[in-house]
């Protein structure tokens, strides 16, 4: 692994602490106030079950929890709004091309990866053999709050829209692929709004945890945190890498062959729902530049999507397929690193900025973060370090919009006008030169 620099973490880690401190004290209040019999503040849910959650059970960002519940709170992530029920399967991977140093002589490199598809609807008497996912599992969650400084068992993971091995819908033809790249110190699932939402439209979305740069749950239930070892820091090309050896696990998974290292039964259809042809990728942060470097070095990918990625190291190579640019603060305008990408696309681009946007806001922490809020009573000021001043609600529907339209025209040649230029339906969102 390389040590490279990336997006500087300690105001985000600050933002961790203090809102770790408030939850200590607040959640431990919402909990009082729902063994009392009072509803529990607005955006926090009780534990649902299994077989009354699922697409359109987690609502809307914000909506409101049940009145007298006692136990976790539950935040909530709104449903996708495409035509398809949308089903998950977790993979175990293991590359043995690659020792790992960390791990120790012998071992090589783990990965674990999340793919999301389009799913047949599931009858309620098969609800409980696919249950609703969550949004990490519950060794995830527990490292989260613990990082966070929150006691365990005060905050449950959100339920997701994907049921867990659920039949894949079958369309009569492969549907297109698209990679997910998480930021520096974060987990596949933090971008899960975007994900499932691709899902619900007909894409296969494949996510990825880049071990010992994520919070990552293995199947013998080993869960990994992020290590802070500047010896063992990954940058975007080690990202890139890992994607590359992902890339190869999809081509067996299209040839029917099944990757995962415990050879867990795969969803029905899903090898034939996969078109290697046709692949497509987007990250965070860290994971927008890996985005570039990989289709720099890998023309499996037709085209990149980067959600604020900072581009550093610089990148000098050119490149000729389609790339988009969802910015908030690294803007061609604001980084020298973006503005020297931004001059090698040769191919389609595009650049947009949604007004008021922080670093995390086109994620799933827009969406979480508000809610946790209003537990521990986080000032406004506060919350503004964490979500900027773009509304929740707002930045869950440009974060469903803008890459399904980047998608749908560069993999499925699906041609809409959102892409065209500003647009009534999001005044919010400018197109930069």
């Amino acid at each position: 692994m390389t040590s490279t620099p990336f997006t500087d973490r300690r105001s985000t880690m600050t933002r961790r602490r203090m809102l770790g401190a408030g939850v200590r004290v607040g959640a431990g209040a919402a909990l009082a106030a729902g063994a009392a019999g009072a509803a529990l503040p607005l955006g926090l849910a009780a534990p649902a079950r299994a077989d009354s959650a699922g697409t359109g059970a987690a609502g809307t960002a914000g909506s409101a929890g049940s009145a007298g519940s006692t136990g976790p709170v539950r935040p909530t992530l709104p449903a996708p709004t495409g035509p398809y029920p949308v089903g998950t399967v977790e993979l175990h991977l293991v590359d043995t091309t690659r020792p790992d140093p960390v791990a120790g002589p012998g071992k090589h490199r783990e990965l674990m990866a999340s793919v999301w598809y389009p799913a047949r609807e599931v009858e309620r008497d098969a609800a409980e053999r696919y249950p609703v996912a969550p949004w990490v599992p519950a060794g995830t969650m527990a490292a989260l709050m613990a990082s966070l400084g929150v006691p365990a068992g005060l905050v449950e993971a959100p339920l997701t829209a994907g049921r867990q091995g659920a039949p894949v819908r079958r369309s009569g033809r492969p549907r297109p692929v698209v990679l997910y790249s998480h930021g520096a110190h974060s987990y596949r699932a933090d971008h899960t709004v975007m994900v499932q939402e691709l899902a619900s439209h007909g894409y296969v979305v494949v996510t990825l945890d880049h071990t010992y740069d994520a919070v990552t749950e293995f199947p013998d239930g080993r869960v990994l945190t992020p290590l802070h070892d500047r010896n063992h820091q990954m940058g975007p090309a080690d990202f890139a890498d890992d994607i590359r050896y992902l890339l190869d696990r999809i081509e067996e998974l299209a040839a029917g062959h099944n990757p995962d290292a415990d050879g867990r039964p795969l969803p029905e259809g899903l090898s034939e729902a996969i078109d290697p042809r046709r692949i497509g990728m987007f990250g965070w942060s860290k994971g927008g530049t890996a985005t570039a470097r990989l289709m720099l070095a890998d023309r499996r990918v037709l085209a990149g999507l980067s959600l604020d990625g900072p581009m550093l190291p610089d990148i000098t190579d050119d490149l000729d397929r389609p790339f988009m640019l969802m910015t908030a603060v690294n803007t061609p305008a604001a980084s020298p690193s973006v503005a020297g990408f931004w001059s090698h696309l040769r191919g389609w681009r595009l650049a947009v900025q949604a007004e008021g946007a922080a670093h995390p806001s086109y994620g799933d922490t827009q969406v979480l973060v508000p809610q946790l809020a209003k537990v521990v009573g986080m000032s406004d000021e506060d919350l503004r370090d964490w979500t900027g001043t773009l509304d929740p609600a707002r930045a869950v529907r440009i974060q469903q919009a803008y890459p399904l339209a980047f998608f749908d025209l560069h993999l499925r040649h699906r041609r809409g006008h959102l892409l065209d230029g500003p647009s009534r339906a999001f005044p919010e969102v400018r197109f930069l030169p």
